[in-house]
């Protein structure tokens, strides 16, 4: 499954933009495509390749050269992928790693659709306590692939996937070439975190802001591409705030997030009734979920409260939970008010940390417990 302009949900003025830029042969020869997580910022950017490397492109690729038969598996030539990568086990400790060695993973995750995460690739290659980069042996790859002629005879592209992710002395490297690239050759780096960036890699790109996904863009696509409800699309389209991975993820996971509203529930009955010992068991359960799903069950939590919250001020058309979770609320909500969300939330957000900081997970759920508590009570 290729990814092409007709693919990307709303962004229809940043989609325009590019394309009349690539029509009149006025793009800049370094874009930085940026914007939040899962606005489809990556998806614009291969979108961009693929319309550039289309031997018959009018308004979008054709769909049916021998370009675009490439493209749609992600094999062309002269589209090139980098992205951060770990050392594998087994391999030499002093060779560090290239995307190509993870090329088939990359293209795997890019046929499910190119709106994923870092923490989604993360899962992908397995990285256990590493942390992907960017090496400096990957400038070198970079730097061959382009001293190179088309193989195609056109343009050749290079994707460059989280920049900040490079190490210092591979971007140091890359300058020049993404200074005065050779004939005919883009770069396209797409960031979620630009600042991080060097300033001498920033100041040789275009920069390119990718808003969020639209409520009404974000709405249209899951009724069109899952057939949900409109209530059922407005509802995820609100709680997923303009990330389409995360959007997917309410619609896939349902069973997950049962039992999120499960634990929830759990959590706050155990709190009020000061019952330790159902506490500590509790912990110990969402301590065996995992570090990925504890940090989605706190997500979870957090947005719970803050709809109980605004369910004391009888505005249901701000409301924007399922009836399950409606039938918990109606009773639950009055323990959520000016005296203790700020204080329930900073609870869940520090226990939040303490999970992306590797902290033992019973440790660190039994005591938010303990300290929930006094939030509950304090009414």
């Amino acid at each position: 499954m290729g990814v092409f302009f007709k693919d990307i949900i709303g962004q229809r003025g940043v989609v325009e933009q590019l394309r009349r830029c690539a029509d009149e042969n006025c793009l800049a020869h370094a874009l930085l495509i940026t914007g939040p997580r899962g606005n489809g910022k990556l998806a614009i950017a291969i979108a961009l390749a693929n319309y550039m490397l289309c031997g018959n492109r009018s308004g979008d690729v054709c769909g049916s050269c021998p370009a675009c038969v490439k493209l749609e598996k992600f094999i062309h030539s002269d589209l090139h992928f980098v992205f951060p990568v770990k050392k594998k086990k087994g391999g030499s400790g002093d060779s560090a790693p290239v995307s190509d060695d993870y090329i088939e993973e990359w293209r795997e995750m890019l046929a499910t659709g190119a709106y994923f995460s870092y923490d989604s690739w993360l899962r992908k290659i397995d990285v256990e306590n590493q942390q992907p980069m960017i090496y400096e042996r990957e400038s070198s790859e970079i730097l061959h692939k382009l001293s190179m002629q088309s193989r195609e005879g056109g343009w050749k592209i290079v994707v460059i996937w989280l920049p900040e992710k490079m190490k210092e002395a591979c971007s140091n490297k890359l300058l020049k070439v993404i200074e005065e690239p050779p004939h005919k050759t883009l770069f396209l780096l797409v960031s979620e975190e630009p600042d991080k960036i060097i300033p001498t890699i920033l100041s040789r790109t275009q920069r390119v802001d990718v808003p969020r996904i639209s409520r009404e863009d974000m709405e249209n696509a899951l009724q069109k591409r899952y057939g949900l409800t409109f209530d059922d699309a407005k509802l995820i389209a609100q709680q997923s705030g303009g990330d389409w991975e995360k959007a997917e993820e309410m619609i896939s996971l349902s069973d997950e997030k049962a039992q999120y509203l499960e634990l929830f529930m759990q959590l706050m009955r155990v709190a009020y009734a000061r019952n330790i010992r159902d506490m500590k068991a509790w912990s110990e359960q969402v301590a065996a979920l995992g570090r990925e799903r504890q940090k989605r069950l706190l997500e979870y939590c957090q947005r719970m409260i803050r709809e109980n919250f605004i369910m004391n001020f009888k505005e249901d058309d701000m409301l924007y939970m399922s009836q399950a979770e409606r039938n918990f609320s109606v009773r639950f909500s009055p323990f959520v008010n000016e005296n203790n969300i700020f204080g329930i939330m900073e609870e869940l957000s520090e226990a939040q940390r303490h999970v992306e900081q590797n902290v033992n997970a019973k440790m660190v759920f039994f005591d938010m417990s303990l300290r929930m508590i006094v939030w509950i009570k304090n009414r």
